[in-house]
């Protein structure tokens, strides 16, 4: 039991070694326009176009190359659902325990719809805290592939955390911690 114990924190603390290494790299990207990077590709990052929300148009898709803000820890970029790592953000609707949950859960979606709409915004994937063979299932984050993401430089987690929007919220290399309680 030591051993595993053992192992468990030395892939921890290597994730988070490697996750900081990557953070400390500074961001070279401008305008509006989201860089996808995939680990392991040899070829450019794909770059996509930031389309800013418009509450009159939230039930029509999103236009390839957009990213599309879901909740205060999820995006859409091409289809594809990524959760934030590093923070977690309240509930919405039937999933939050209580009114005042669901109020901060709105407006941590709306601050991160602000941030993401700012432009300057880079979405990184980055492996799940996932067992082995479950990442982008629905076993692990719920079907979302995991990623990380900056605006103007800046980790959005970070921002929301300083803010009040968010908890920090860091996992192990194939598990996470119990949630915090909103309410």
């Amino acid at each position: 039991m030591a051993v595993w114990t053992i192992a468990a924190a030395v892939l921890a603390f290597a994730s988070i070694a490697v996750f900081l290494d990557w953070r400390s790299k500074p961001s070279t990207h401008q305008g509006s326009t989201v860089t996808l990077i995939r680990p392991g590709d040899k070829g450019p990052p794909t770059t996509v176009t930031i389309i800013r929300p418009d509450k009159t148009s939230r039930s029509e898709a999103p236009a390839i190359g957009s990213i599309e803000v879901i909740d205060g820890d999820t995006v859409r970029s091409n289809g594809v659902a990524y959760r934030l790592i590093g923070y977690d953000t309240p509930e919405r609707g039937d999933k939050a325990r209580c009114d005042d949950e669901r109020r901060r859960a709105e407006l941590a979606t709306n601050r991160l719809r602000a941030l993401v709409g700012s432009g300057n915004a880079q979405l990184t994937r980055v492996a799940c805290s996932c067992p082995p063979e479950q990442e982008g299932t629905r076993g692990c984050n719920y079907g979302r592939l995991c990623g990380s993401l900056t605006v103007a430089g800046r980790d959005v987690g970070q921002i929301l955390v300083s803010e009040g929007l968010a908890h920090l919220y860091v996992c192990a290399a194939t598990s996470c911690p119990k949630r915090r309680p909103w309410c």
